[in-house]
């Protein structure tokens, strides 16, 4: 049977915490460095909190050490990595090979998650990292279904686990391989550092120098939401779901795990001979998730179809066919409520598609696009702001009544069945011998034998009520159920003393480690074929260099540089490749494919993939602050690939 991971984000301990009372089977966290987003690091203590909350439901938590080690780090990176076994992580995702290294060393004895950094989005790359001995593969965002199943088919004698990005923000580069950030300000993507140019305004020109677009986020893209589309990526031979978000607060992390944990449950209930959760427990929320409500830039599902969408088509998740861009607003607008029809310093009227009134709180945060095209916004009850009209468009990014549905959170229980195998009277002596035996969900046992003296209870269905109701309770973060009836007549005993007996075979649950489901776990070796030792192999130090290996053909050992972009700034270099197309996005793509026939997911040809033999388009060009860029059109792959002017 396999297991299918919920994977969540947590920026810190309480975050973790919310994640898994909502339901995620996983979480990945970072520790004080060496951390892909630099601020959201944590101290070891602090992980390890999270790791024996997560543990008691056999929850695992993953550490994030994805960045790149200079040479002089790699004492310190050693360090934290020894650090963070000893909390009680269960695996770390990496980027800089140093840390296969170390595996292979047997300094590290947890296993090796590829992070979505290492670039894997094809079938000879993902080989290579298998073969190497890690243990999973975290793949790239911009992948189509039949690329991840020819990913599967080229590691599926190797074991490794695939794992998947379902929702959250969107880099428009192929991950781990943008150096705009670096190239701009010294501040590396790899190194944790991303001023997140991709979410800047810029002015974009054609080859003649005439201005196509004026202050635009271009390089933005939508969300990604992959809610529907969980089934698709399990028979593809996904097996854990990632969320994005580890800057994220805690409401929205709530929000987003309660959404996928109920989806996951719903399509594993369908399915229960082959599909089980990776971890322990039953989720009661307080709140009905509702996407649309938290942090997002618009959704898409990106390239899953292997189709690319076109601006301008509806916005809406379930629209494949929709565009990527969210170059109007970057930072997200929120919920969308409908148009202004009616406004003035007091009052606001918004009506949606169907004619009916948006309904509003006092404190609600709404926003919208004025006409000169910036986004603006206002609080319900306070004088709108001044670039509002009629016919507006307007969002709701703050839901008071929502936020404070969020704040009541979820609880989380492990199901515990208790009987009683055996329960013996000797009438004389009124002398009782009672075996109770309780058996949580990940098949631990606690057993305790009581002999104590009572009367026969004189009134039997009273009394078998009562052990029914006081031994079918909650205990600490167990939910038990009383099963059936004990063989034989029923002592009178009081709910003190049932309440004690769930009470003891609780606490010999408690003191017995949780069966959790087990995690692969690959042998690394320390050695890892390669074809390509430019720049974008990211060797930044001698001991990522050492366990390089040229592939079949290719140059000798001793030619593996340590030219990582970040220690020398190429000057021809590319600072972005992504499937993202700015002409196909803006629908000028002069060798688009239009095709009246459908196509089923995963299969078929890519149908926005130009014919072999196609020229480039002309590239254009993008301006900010006195900085320009070249956008060339790499047609054949159909990639757009940006680079300094």
């Amino acid at each position: 049977m396999r297991q299918l991971e919920l994977l969540a984000p947590a920026k810190n301990l309480s975050v973790g915490i919310a994640a898994i009372d909502c339901g995620a089977d996983a979480v990945y966290i970072a520790g004080s460095s060496f951390g892909a987003r630099k601020d959201a690091g944590n101290s070891v203590e602090d992980i390890a909190k999270l790791c024996a909350y997560a543990h008691r439901y056999g929850a695992r938590i993953f550490a994030a050490v994805n960045t790149l080690v200079y040479e002089h780090e790699l004492s310190a990176v050693a360090e934290l990595v020894r650090a963070l076994q000893e909390a009680g992580v269960d695996a770390l995702i990496v980027q800089d090979l140093s840390l296969l290294a170390l595996a292979a060393k047997g300094e590290i004895t947890v296993p090796l998650h590829a992070s979505t950094q290492c670039a894997i989005r094809d079938a000879d790359s993902a080989r290579r990292y298998a073969e190497a001995g890690f243990s999973r593969l975290i793949l790239e965002r911009q992948l189509s279904l039949r690329e991840i199943r020819s990913i599967r088919e080229a590691t599926a004698t190797t074991g490794v686990e695939l794992e998947c990005f379902v929702h959250g923000a969107l880099c428009v580069c192929y991950s781990g391989q943008c150096y705009l950030s670096e190239a701009l300000c010294e501040r590396s993507a790899n190194r944790g550092e991303c001023v997140q140019a991709c979410r800047s305004r810029y002015t974009l020109y054609d080859e003649k120098g005439r201005a196509m677009l004026k202050d635009k986020a271009v390089l933005s893209l939508k969300d990604l939401n992959l809610l529907s589309r969980l089934e698709d990526l399990a028979a593809e031979g996904v097996s854990s779901f990632k969320i994005e978000g580890r800057l994220k607060n805690e409401s929205y992390v709530r929000n987003v795990v309660t959404a996928y944990s109920q989806a996951l449950d719903a399509f594993i209930a369908a399915r229960p001979d082959e599909f089980q959760r990776a971890s322990f427990g039953r989720v009661e929320t307080r709140f009905v998730p509702q996407l649309d409500k938290t942090f997002n830039r618009g959704y898409t599902q990106l390239y899953l179809d292997g189709k690319k969408g076109t601006a301008g088509r509806s916005a809406d998740p379930s629209d494949r066919e929709g565009g990527w861009s969210s170059m109007d607003a970057p930072k997200g607008m929120g919920e969308y409520l409908g148009t202004v029809r009616h406004f003035s310093r007091r009052t606001l009227e918004v009506v949606d598609e169907k004619g009916e009134r948006a309904v509003l709180h006092p404190g609600d945060g709404l926003s919208f696009v004025s006409r000169s095209g910036d986004i603006e916004g206002f609080k319900m009850g306070d004088r709108p702001s001044a670039g509002l009209y009629i016919g507006a468009r307007l969002y709701r990014n703050l839901d008071l009544v929502f936020e404070k549905q969020l704040a009541a959170g979820a609880r989380r229980w492990i199901q515990v069945v208790i009987s009683l195998p055996e329960l013996n009277y000797e009438p004389v002596s009124q002398r009782w011998m009672l075996v109770a035996k309780a058996v949580s969900e990940d098949s631990r046992e606690a057993v305790t034998q009581k002999t104590f003296e009572a009367p026969l209870a004189s009134n039997q269905e009273r009394m078998s009520s009562l052990f029914q109701s006081q031994l079918s309770k909650t205990t600490g973060y167990y939910v038990c159920r009383y099963s059936g009836e004990p063989t034989g007549l029923l002592p009178l005993l009081s709910v003190a003393t049932l309440n004690e007996l769930r009470r003891q075979l609780c606490e010999q649950l408690d003191a017995q480690a949780v069966h959790a489901r087990p995690l692969h776990h690959a042998k690394p070796l320390a050695r890892i074929s390669a074809s390509d030792f430019s720049y974008k192999a990211n060797l930044s130090n001698s001991l990522a260099a050492s366990v390089c290996r040229p592939a079949a053909g290719k140059e000798s050992e001793s030619q593996v540089p340590i030219n990582a972009f970040e220690l020398k700034h190429q000057p021809d270099a590319e600072l972005m490749r992504t499937r993202y197309c700015l002409r196909h996005e803006l629908g000028l793509c002069p060798h688009r494919q239009r095709s009246s026939a459908s196509m089923t997911p995963g299969k078929g040809s890519d149908s926005s993939m130009p014919r072999k033999g196609f020229a480039s388009a002309a590239p254009l060009f993008l301006e900010n602050n006195g900085r320009r860029f070249r956008l060339d059109f790499d047609c054949p792959r159909c990639e757009m690939v940006l680079k300094a002017d």
